[in-house]
């Protein structure tokens, strides 16, 4: 658009006329000219930003990416000469730009420190601190990392700390040293330590939280990396099966390293827990209840089963008493917090007896000397928690059985509707007894049976009709054969005879 009003030229040549100051103060002079020079220096930053991309596979781009950086500096400045005041941060964090990438870390940090108007420069004035030798830049950088400011960075912190403390050939772990070959694990190795650094001096608990979950994602690809190598090595793929070859310690130690954070990310999820439960606060606008907390133990648990189960380390008495022992005191945790569910199901019964569990197991893992003194103060904490506990379910029985007894009684008293002649003594607080229809007496008393005299009996007979029973003894057939003998006797004889 603005290449009609600077003429690069005449039909048969070309001559490169840039943007200056005399084509601004001109008559006909035209601000959209400032812009010639500023998609000149984007395009020149944009396609640096690909061959950045592309490097990663061909380290030659490198060459092309500064030649480019070199040049969008060069539109920038161009630009600067124009609008000094409006395009000074811009020239400024070009400038920058093009020095870190010459790895020229001091100046680098004074260009990106004169255009820190711009909120997106924060992360590569650290990344220049840290790699000039500022070790508290670390920590800013890991959690610009979680909040997705910066990329690649474990690569970019473990070349920086490779470049001045030298390679990390090898680990030793358990009384034995191991090559690493892999680049992806050495950069993960040497970036652990930072890691560590950083949980360490995280202002709050979520942060912590946060920069572990980086570390978990970072120790699954180095894991996966392992695991790729022996997949694709027949050599190696039969070595592991021996349970003996070098790769496959260092499996497990980055298995182990895995465990071990998420052990430590699992416990600061405890204590976010617990704090939300002392001061009856929400977590993701939820109650933190004892079911929560019972479930995070549970969690821990399984992951201590998994290093138990560490391949290689089945037989390594050891490490399995060590192992057995963290278990007993994160069991003592998780059986106070399964007593209180059970009080809250008013199971007092269950829930006593899993609080002297859990007595029992807090007792051991202090007699043992465990080597983590925050876990031993916890658990002094705990046996304190337990026994107060232990009262507050005892009472709450007791109370629940007058409490019973009381609601029994009740229950009696308005099913039983005795009048009161009949429960004279026994005492109740019958307030029927003072309304207009009170239950004193029944009226009209109830018929009740009583035992009958003789004499009454004797009397009655005489005037009670009985029936005709001569049909059925046969009474009236013996009347008859009667009446025939006699006949009989009266017509021999000739009495009875009829007159004639």
């Amino acid at each position: 658009m603005c290449v009609d009003v600077i003429r690069q030229g005449d039909r048969r040549h070309y001559r490169r006329r840039d943007v200056t100051a005399t084509h601004l103060t001109a008559n006909n002079a035209e601000n959209r000219l400032l812009c010639v020079p500023l998609l000149q220096a984007e395009r020149a930053w944009a396609h640096a930003m690909q061959l950045r991309q592309e490097a990663n596979t061909e380290p030659r781009k490198k060459f092309h990416l500064t030649s480019r950086l070199r040049k969008a500096h060069a539109h920038a400045q161009t630009l600067l000469q124009l609008c000094e005041l409006e395009a000074g941060a811009y020239a400024a964090w070009l400038h920058g730009v093009l020095l870190v990438e010459l790895q020229q870390w001091r100046a680098a940090a004074e260009s990106l420190q004169r255009a820190r108007l711009i909120e997106e420069l924060k992360p590569s004035l650290r990344y220049c601190a840290y790699n000039i030798g500022d070790e508290s830049a670390a920590g800013d950088l890991v959690a610009m990392r979680g909040q997705g400011l910066i990329e690649n960075l474990d690569s970019l912190m473990a070349q920086a700390k490779e470049s001045r403390s030298g390679v990390m050939h090898e680990v030793e772990w358990r009384g034995r040293r191991v090559t690493v070959r892999p680049e992806k694990v050495r950069l993960f190795l040497i970036a652990l330590q930072d890691y560590d650094k950083s949980v360490a001096s995280a202002p709050h608990v979520q942060a912590k939280i946060d920069i572990l979950e980086n570390i978990l994602m970072d120790c699954k690809d180095a894991i996966s990396v392992i695991k790729d190598e022996i997949k694709n090595d027949p050599k190696l793929k039969a070595a592991s099966e021996t349970q003996t070859s070098g790769i496959n310690h260092l499996l497990s130690y980055l298995l182990y390293l895995r465990l071990v954070r998420t052990i430590e990310r699992n416990n600061l999820l405890v204590q976010q827990a617990e704090e939300a439960q002392a001061t009856n606060g929400n977590i993701d606008g939820k109650k933190v209840r004892p079911h929560d907390l019972t479930r995070l133990y549970e969690i821990i648990l399984q992951n201590y089963t998994e290093l138990q189960q560490l391949p290689g380390f089945e037989a390594d008495a050891p490490y399995q008493k060590e192992i057995e022992l963290q278990m007993k005191a994160y069991r003592a945790f998780r059986c106070y917090y399964i007593a209180q569910v059970l009080t809250s199901l008013r199971r007092f019964r269950e829930a006593l007896a899993m609080l002297e569990r859990a007595s029992n197991y807090a007792t051991d893992s202090i007699k043992s000397k465990l080597d983590d003194k925050q876990l031993t103060d916890k658990l002094q904490v705990l046996k304190k928690d337990i026994e107060s506990c232990k009262f507050e379910v005892h009472a709450d029985s007791v109370l629940e059985d007058d409490d019973d007894e009381e609601t029994s009684y009740k229950e009696r008293k308005h099913k039983d509707k005795k009048p009161l002649v009949d429960r004279l003594d026994e005492y109740r607080e019958d307030s029927q007894v003072l309304t207009k229809n009170p239950n004193i007496y029944k009226m009209p008393p109830s018929m009740e049976a009583i035992p009958c005299k003789p004499l009454f009996f004797d009397l009655a007979c005489n005037f009670i009709e009985f029936p005709n029973l001569d049909d059925k003894t046969g009474a009236a057939d013996a009347k008859k054969q009667g009446a025939g003998l006699t006949g009989l006797v009266k017509g021999f004889l000739g009495w009875g005879g009829s007159a004639k």
